[in-house]
């Protein structure tokens, strides 16, 4: 198991002909030193070139390293976040540690964040929740942020495959079920984006809560069977959470599984009945809460962006519904019959989704591949019912889709945990909440 802080590498900015950005503050490049102001870097034969206005700098071997010198830091212009979701932007943002600069070989750069991972910490934190939320959720997030990057950098360096390639599953005669996993860059530890873990630098980093919160937990991780926990977490799981096993392979995790998010237990969904009945309720939960105060200081403000996470509905023209499902799956189904799900999670979130046209039926899953297919970025989440509405015959007007939480609904809800601190919770009964079978150990001083 790790017992000390390891230095990790980000992947911030990939496949760009060039790369345009700030220094504040000298860095050391290859032997030289570059002082504040704008530079470029693009790739010129095989090797990158760098230009600050004022001075020159080449790595012909495919790699310039750009090493801060007392405290200094970087700025990269046009990054983008929340990739392929409804809230898709491009920033500039700031970084503190080194800026190594990649050549692939179609050409293009990329460029990676190199630091020491409590460093980034305090950045995931702040750029996956506001660092004005409660000290006690922040504390808690960051344990299972580190839980999380600790148990993938152990797997990696016991040459242990991670649990697929990025695009997996498996896939049989009118079936498709596929999920995603996180771990799959061969360039670098993590991407800064969703897929990996919210990474924004220095940008959104307010006050000295984040810090603190990193500060309180240094080391600490959560630990099941002798290594260090897969700790998942999401925006909220609309009132139960799900297992493991319903959005990626299939296997058990003893401390993904199913809870409800509540100090009292709610019956797990079993049937269509009771998946309606549910997902049409609003239950007394940590995460039912639309207070604007608390969730001004708990979500970013993109996030917030996004007001009914924890119950919502879409409504699609079938003839729009038709183009987005040929679009995001490549099927051409027809006209749109129905679509009756065959599997749901003990959350409501369903794993098989029958999707039926009039020239073909196919079933999808798991939860995120069908968040994909039915939306022109993604769902909420998996957790829906359907209503075809209109029309004549087989052929609706429009179907109608009620939801149910934000995200794929396994570990931990960021907006429970955080009502959970706000009523008083530590962040040890947080953790132990949203991770039976897990406990806290501190790995490193």
């Amino acid at each position: 198991m790790i017992s000390t802080e390891p230095v990790i590498s980000v992947g911030v900015v990939e496949g760009r002909p060039a790369i345009d950005g700030r220094f504040e503050g000298t860095f050391g490049i290859g032997g030289r030193t570059a002082s504040s102001g704008t530079f470029r870097a693009w790739i010129e034969g095989e090797a990158i070139h760098l230009d600050t206005g004022g001075a020159s700098f080449s790595g012909p071997k495919g790699v310039l390293q750009c090493v801060p010198l007392e405290g200094a830091v970087f700025s990269l212009d046009e990054v983008t976040i929340g990739i392929r979701f409804h809230w898709e932007r491009q920033e500039t943002q700031t970084f503190a540690g080194a800026l190594i600069l990649q050549a692939d070989d179609r050409g293009t750069l990329t460029a990676v964040n190199e630091l020491p991972l409590e460093t980034y910490l305090a950045s995931v934190v702040s750029s996956e929740m506001n660092a004005l939320a409660p000290l006690a959720f922040l504390q808690a997030h960051v344990v299972a942020s580190r839980s999380w990057l600790l148990a993938m950098l152990e797997r990696r360096r016991a040459g242990v495959s991670p649990s697929g390639s990025k695009d997996r599953g498996r896939r049989g005669h009118g079936e498709i079920l596929r999920w995603y996993g996180r771990e799959d860059h061969g360039r670098f530890d993590v991407c800064a984006d969703d897929h990996c873990q919210r990474y924004q630098g220095l940008t959104k980093m307010v006050g000295g809560k984040a810090g603190e919160a990193v500060r309180a937990t240094r080391g600490l991780a959560l630990v099941h069977d002798a290594a260090v926990c897969d700790a998942r977490y999401y925006k909220a799981c609309g009132g139960i959470t799900d297992c493991y096993e319903n959005a990626w392979e299939d296997r058990t995790v003893p401390y993904l599984t199913s809870i409800s998010d509540a100090p009292h237990s709610f019956s797990p969904i079993r049937t269509e009945a009771q998946a309606r009945r549910w997902v049409l309720s609003r239950p007394d939960c940590y995460c039912n809460t639309a207070d604007a105060t608390i969730l001004e200081k708990v979500l970013p403000d993109f996030d917030r962006e996004t007001t009914d996470f924890f119950r919502w509905e879409v409504s699609y023209d079938r003839k729009a519904l038709e183009a987005i499902l040929k679009k995001k799956s490549g099927i051409d189904f027809g006209d749109l019959q129905d679509m009756t799900p065959l599997e749901r999670g003990p959350s409501g979130r369903i794993v098989r989704l029958r999707i039926a046209g009039s020239r073909q039926a196919v079933v999808v899953g798991k939860e995120l591949e069908i968040r994909r297919w039915l939306s022109n970025s993604h769902l909420l989440s998996s957790a829906f019912v359907v209503d075809a509405v209109g029309g004549a015959g087989e052929l609706p007007d429009r179907f109608i889709l009620h939801g149910a939480g934000w995200g794929h609904g396994v570990g931990m809800c960021q907006i429970g945990a955080a009502m959970m601190a706000h009523q008083g919770y530590t962040e040890e009964e947080i953790l132990g909440h949203y991770f039976p079978a897990a406990t806290l150990r501190r790995l490193y001083p």
